[in-house]
């Protein structure tokens, strides 16, 4: 399956349903910035777990009282910088929180085009590691080394996986996003392969 072409579909999905998939998407996400946060002993992921539960609950609840505003408040001085921790968890962490923003501030301003690009910020993310694997093998990552990885298929099969589920999931509601938040961490890992 081809990278475009799950972004293609991605695109034409409704609104909700690109909310969801996002939301979806994040939770292979933020176990990466759980672990950056263990090992460096920076940041408070119980706040941008938390901030995602309420953003699962705005999306099935949107008339609900919620502020998001406040959630964006909370997680901004969780977003931790890549000179305080040159190492290569950084990003992921820092990819995590910025896809979190991202779906936040797409529900606040009702802009899908956000939705779109936390699955992005997540390939953008396995890129990254995929391409530091190639280049601790002594190689040179190449566009096409990248995309033909067993990383990066594997996160291309998942996406369009998880598209499809939203494609057939019908009306939004408690149990099939209940279903599809399992369906996101069914595999038991990150979107970069580490252990959940």
């Amino acid at each position: 399956m081809s990278k475009a072409n799950n972004f293609q579909r991605i695109r034409e999905l409704n609104y909700l349903q690109k909310a969801v998939l996002a939301a979806a998407v994040l939770e292979r996400m933020l176990p990466n910035y759980e672990l950056f946060s263990e090992a460096t002993e920076f940041g408070d992921a119980s706040t941008l777990r938390s901030a995602l539960n309420v953003c699962w609950e705005k999306i099935l609840f949107p008339k609900s009282k919620i502020s998001l505003e406040k959630q964006v408040e909370k997680i901004e001085p969780n977003v931790p910088e890549l000179n305080d921790y040159p190492m290569f968890g950084t990003y992921p962490a820092i990819d995590a929180a910025t896809a979190l923003l991202g779906l936040i501030h797409g529900l606040m301003a009702k802009d899908e085009h956000e939705f779109v690009s936390v699955a992005k910020i997540s390939q953008a993310t396995v890129a990254r590691y995929v391409e530091l694997l190639i280049e601790s093998d002594g190689l040179e990552p190449e566009n096409k080394l990248v995309r033909e990885h067993p990383y990066m298929q594997y996160e291309i099969d998942v996406l369009g996986e998880l598209i499809e589920f939203v494609e057939n999931m019908g009306r939004i509601s408690s149990d099939n996003v209940k279903a599809l938040k399992q369906q996101a961490i069914a595999d038991g890992q990150t979107n970069i392969g580490i252990a959940i």
